[in-house]
């Protein structure tokens, strides 16, 4: 239909639906109609008429003409009056000026609804899926939810999209609630179906408005034989918290989860932590739950922590002498004069040393650990360097301290970094670490020296609390590596305990096999409805009255705990398995549970156990976990739901590709 002698009407109000990106407006008489300009046809175009029926003509049109979505954006020039003009924002219209298309006003008709679906060509716009892949994607790179206020983010939507309608900040925190509620039932369902037991570590957070938050973490090891780990709840504490509120706060985990009879272990991220918080979690499932041995399994505190503490105390111990290095090397790198007579120095004592000095971030140890053994390198330089301010000189017996101590941080690092670094932390990995510091620090306590004698003992002091805690969980994870079973206790507790070592290592094999029978009574009542023989005894007549039914019980467990106790004896009585760096001791457990059933129900538990609560980026960290700005500044619930959430999808994305690991939380930030 030819339009050349109708008139284009001049506008005296902007048309701002997305619809006149495809329509011209002209006057023909009296009468306005809207122009189609890819068919030309003619439609109304009067102000009273909407604009519905362009868009359905508009949908009609497009599936009978096969135009790229570049095209049909592009094909209404836009008006110099209908930009958006943003201060501070300019683009290079001197790259594919062909191609640019100016940041258009778009406003949506009253009767455009959002969950309209739009098809170009063959690709499919929903308003409804977009708000929630834009949900999502806040949640999962933590990105803070006033994003969709952002100027810049806005232009940058209505240029690749101009119909899609971005939601404002508290629209946008509603679609991350339905997310969460979404992704929580998939989580409680899976959770519900899990096999074996659940740990359960406490850590705990503070923000830089000085609120507490506690985040709860469950880890198991799922059917499939793979250590797992999701976060459950983040909790904002009051100010005043005590320890029966966060006793309080765990139950009610546990209850809102319905995992109260699946709990296996707590592990605190303190070790201080008194230990009433445990007991009333004790008391509060002891109705539903009987796999305790003496609170040894159920009570756990993080081996990251108790070395942080230590290693605190060491820290504390030679504090002026870390300032009088940290001032020593900040005078020698004052000026480039300074370091060239700093640098003959070490030429003329023979220093070769190719390390830069370096000064440490206070609240990162293992900086200040770098900071001391490069310094000790170049000790002869520093007591040679003239114009040295007297309070920065070290004595040779505060150099000795500083050596010695030294190399206190080195050990504690290598242990840190493999509680940190490893990919599947299965609660084995830490028996023999853990017994290595307790050698040391038994050593260093025989020091001659009356300050680093006295230091090793206020250490020593510290992780015995821990020692007495934890150490039969961390033997009976150990005796569950096929590589070591009881070999290793033996040999690592004649080391420590000498003559009275063949004691402790009996409280071991005890604990051991009364956890194990606790499994086996376990293992017999659920099993014993399912797989108790029935009689069927010929002649009997009337099964009623069958006198032998109480025999059969009676067959059925006497069997089963035979077969139970020789299965861990079993076990036991087998050749430790070859060590070798490509060992997965939860696929060798997975491999053999036909031949020990219900001893690999025990590993399972015991070995998902989490030892540690440390992640990579929190490790060395002095300062405690806080919450960035942007998260603490969030309502309660709302900061739970990004946290657990973003936790959940993570992990999702893992699994389906290479990414970043899951095991630590982008919400940390250093502070003093």
């Amino acid at each position: 239909m030819e339009v050349a002698n109708d008139t284009v009407i001049k506008k005296p109000k902007r048309l701002t639906s997305v619809v006149w990106n495809h329509f011209e407006r002209v006057r023909k008489a009296d009468i306005c109609y809207a122009v189609c300009v890819h068919c030309n046809k003619k439609l109304s175009g009067s102000s009273n008429s909407g604009t519905t029926h362009l868009r359905n003509h508009l949908m009609r049109c497009l599936k009978r003409f096969n135009y790229d979505v570049s095209q049909l954006l592009s094909a209404k020039k836009m008006k110099k009056d209908n930009t958006l003009t943003i201060a501070n924002i300019s683009y290079d219209e001197g790259q594919r000026k062909e191609d640019f298309i100016k940041p258009a006003i778009v406003k949506y008709e009253p009767d455009h609804r959002k969950e309209e679906v739009f098809n170009l060509q063959s690709s499919w716009f929903d308003q409804e899926r977009s708000r929630l892949d834009l949900a999502r994607m806040i949640i999962l790179h933590g990105y803070p939810l006033t994003m969709v206020d952002h100027v810049g983010f806005n232009v940058f939507v209505r240029n690749l999209q101009p119909l899609f309608d971005v939601a404002l900040n508290n629209a946008i925190e509603v679609s991350c609630m339905e997310i969460y509620g979404k992704e929580r039932q998939k989580v409680h369902d899976m959770l519900s179906k899990l096999r074996g037991s659940v740990n359960l570590t406490v850590e705990m957070w503070s923000s830089l408005e000085n609120s507490n938050h506690v985040c709860i973490t469950a880890h198991y090891v799922g059917d499939d034989w793979k250590l797992q780990k999701k976060i459950l709840n983040f909790v904002t504490l009051d100010s005043s918290h005590t320890d029966d509120l966060l006793s309080e706060v765990i139950i009610k985990c546990l209850m809102d989860w319905d995992i109260e009879s699946k709990l296996f272990a707590v592990t605190l991220d303190d070790f201080s932590a008194t230990d009433a918080i445990i007991l009333r979690i004790k008391e509060q499932i002891s109705e539903n739950k009987s796999r305790l041995i003496n609170g040894q399994v159920l009570d756990v505190r993080s081996a990251a922590h108790v070395i942080n503490s230590v290693v605190q105390d060491a820290m504390e111990a030679l504090r002026v002498v870390i300032q009088k290095i940290r001032g020593s090397i900040q005078y020698v790198k004052s000026s480039q004069s300074i370091q060239g007579k700093f640098q003959e120095m070490a030429q003329q004592t023979g220093i070769d040393s190719q390390k830069n000095l370096v000064l440490d971030f206070p609240i990162r140890w293992n900086s200040t650990y770098v900071m001391l053994e490069t310094a000790i390198q170049y000790k002869d330089a520093f007591c040679q360097l003239p114009d040295l301010d007297l309070d920065l000189t070290l004595s040779d017996e505060e150099w000795e301290w500083a050596s010695f101590i030294t190399g206190y941080l080195k050990l504690f690092i290598e242990i840190i970094s493999v509680f940190s670094s490893n990919k599947c932390p299965t609660a084995n990995i830490y028996f023999p670490e853990i017994c290595h510091v307790h050698i040391q620090l038994i050593d260093w306590c025989k020091s001659p020296n009356d300050f680093l004698s006295s230091l090793a003992a206020k250490m020593k002091a510290k992780f015995d609390k821990y020692w007495s805690k934890c150490s039969l969980s961390l033997a009976v994870a150990a005796i569950l590596d096929p590589r070591f079973k009881m070999k290793l206790v033996e040999y690592y507790y004649s080391q420590i305990y000498g003559s009275i070592a063949l004691e402790r290592i009996k409280e071991v094999s005890d604990g051991l096999k009364e956890l194990f029978n606790t499994y086996t009574i376990c293992s017999t009542l659920i099993d014993q409805d399912s797989s108790l023989p029935h009689s069927s005894l010929a002649g009997s007549g009337n099964d009623g009255r069958d006198r032998l039914k109480g025999f059969d019980k009676f067959l059925h467990e006497t069997s089963q705990s035979q077969s139970a106790i020789s299965d861990l004896e079993k076990y036991l009585d087998e050749p430790v398995f070859p060590r070798n760096c490509d060992f997965n001791i939860l696929n060798w457990w997975r491999v053999h549970t036909p031949r020990y059933p219900i001893l690999s129900m025990m590993a399972r538990d015991v070995l998902g156990t989490p030892m540690s609560t440390v992640s990579q980026e929190s490790a060395f960290n002095a300062g405690g976990r806080v919450l960035d700005s942007s998260r603490s500044s969030l309502a309660p619930d709302t900061l739970q739901a990004l946290i657990c959430t973003q936790d959940w999808l993570q992990i999702q994305s893992d699994d389906s590709g290479p990414s970043s690991s899951h095991y630590a939380l982008p919400l940390y930030v250093e502070t003093n």
